[in-house]
C-alpha cells in the first residue's frame, strides 16, 4: 500500500566477486547496491515504477572487505509531487570483531511513473516525525536548491547545436 513503507535496509555478506584488484568491494557493486535499495525504497513508499533521477554527494569513507556484512539504508528524507528524495548509508561490519562503519553515504532522487505512458505520477506526501527527520528534509531542500544552480550553469555553458555525426 503507497505512502507506508519509507525505509528499506538490505543485508548481505561481501563476497570474492564484489571486489576490485585491490582486494576491496569496488565503487560501481557499492552504487548498485545504493540504486537498488533507492529503488526498494521509493517503490515502496509511491506504489508506482520508479527511476532514479539523481546521485548527489556520493563519499566512500571506509572500505568494504570480503566478508564484511554490509547494510545498505535507504530512508525517505523529502517529497515533492512525483519526486522522492532518499538517505542511503551503507555500513559495514566486520562480524568477528563486531567492528561496524559507515562505507559510503549519499542522497538520491527517484521520480515515480505511471504504468500506461511513463509520465510522472504523484507520491503521497511524506511528513517528518522527528527532529533528525527534520534536518534530513532540511538538507534534500538545499540540495534541491543546488541542483536547479547545477542545471542552469549546464544549460547556459551548453552548446547550442551539438555538431552532427560524420
Amino acid at each position: 500500500m503507497p505512502g507506508q513503507q519509507h525505509e528499506v535496509t538490505f543485508r548481505f555478506l561481501a563476497q570474492p566477486t564484489d571486489v576490485n584488484f585491490g582486494g576491496k568491494v569496488h565503487g560501481g557493486m557499492v552504487m548498485k547496491w545504493i540504486d537498488q535499495a533507492g529503488y526498494a525504497c521509493a517503490v515502496g513508499w509511491s506504489g508506482a515504477y520508479c527511476v532514479t533521477v539523481s546521485v548527489s554527494g556520493i563519499q566512500f569513507v571506509k572500505p568494504i572487505l570480503i566478508g564484511d556484512l554490509v547494510a545498505v539504508h535507504a530512508r525517505l528524507i523529502h517529497t515533492g509531487t512525483s519526486s522522492m528524495h532518499l538517505a542511503v548509508d551503507v555500513t559495514a561490519s566486520d562480524l568477528r570483531s563486531g567492528e561496524r562503519r559507515l562505507a559510503t553515504s549519499c542522497a538520491m532522487v527517484f521520480v515515480a511513473l505511471d504504468a500506461p505512458d511513463g509520465k510522472p505520477t504523484p507520491v503521497p506526501h511524506w511528513e517528518p516525525r522527528t527532529e533528525a527527520e527534520r534536518r534530513l528534509q532540511a538538507q534534500a531542500k538545499r540540495l534541491l536548491e543546488l541542483s536547479k544552480g547545477m542545471e542552469q550553469l549546464v544549460e547556459a555553458h551548453a552548446p547550442e547545436q551539438l555538431p552532427e555525426q560524420a
